[in-house]
């Protein structure tokens, strides 16, 4: 598989969002556009993973260069991915 290099761009746009969203809903962590575009990253693949183990539909999906990416379920993903570094952080 191969992507161009705006897809590639408007992919990590979209997981920059979806990380944002997702740190907005679960309290924020430090960093930022970088941190946001990992966490929607994780999101992206944490997400909906988690749907298809619990036979869930994706209703939000976004189409870039013939590629499809679960907005909803990515915003879900990058949020559990930071409660779980709350989680498993140390407040000191």
């Amino acid at each position: 598989m191969t992507i161009s290099l705006p897809a590639l761009i408007m992919f990590l746009v979209i997981a920059a969002i979806c990380g944002a969203i997702g740190r907005a809903l679960a309290g924020g962590t430090k960093g930022g556009l970088l941190t946001s575009i990992v966490l929607g990253l994780i999101g992206a693949i944490a997400g909906p993973w988690i749907a298809r183990q619990l036979h869930l539909p994706e209703p939000l999906v976004i189409r870039v260069a013939g590629q499809q990416f679960g907005i909803l379920w990515s915003i879900i993903g990058a949020a559990l991915c930071v409660v779980a570094l709350h989680l498993f952080s140390r407040r000191r």
